[in-house]
């Protein structure tokens, strides 16, 4: 059986999906605390300061001021201490192969899932990514 994660944070600025994503992590007993942020530089704001670190993050594509492509590029250099242990899954309704492709080029992306994250999708994650925690 696994240990909770301390964290998930949804990057997501859509209120419908983020309330969705919540019940589901909440089913599923996934984790101590859920930390929505609805835009990319919100995330980074909320990142930078270092107080619980997500382990684990659902990245939105598109969004406004700064979309997940545009974060990333951002979060790649952060420091080491505001991404420790994190794992990027990439969560959106884009049907675009090319946004995919481009995924699975960033380092730190793990998957590339398509929206709404089910209880069967985080159960995967988990066991795939935090087995042994």
């Amino acid at each position: 059986m696994r240990n909770k994660l301390n964290c998930i944070m949804l990057i997501d600025d859509n209120e419908d999906d983020n309330f969705i994503h919540q019940i589901v992590i909440k089913r599923a007993d996934a984790c101590h605390k859920i930390q929505v942020a609805e835009s990319g530089m919100e995330a980074l704001e909320y990142l930078k300061k270092g107080k619980n670190i997500p382990e684990l993050i659902f990245l939105d594509i598109n969004m406004p001021r700064m979309n997940g492509w545009e974060f990333l590029e951002e979060y790649k250099v952060l420091d080491k201490d505001h991404k420790a242990e994190v794992v990027v899954i990439m969560l959106s309704t884009s049907i675009n192969p090319a946004d995919k492709e481009k995924a699975y080029t960033i380092e730190e992306v793990k998957e590339f899932k398509s929206k709404p994250l089910s209880l069967e999708m985080l159960n995967e994650i988990l066991d795939n990514y935090f087995a042994d925690k």
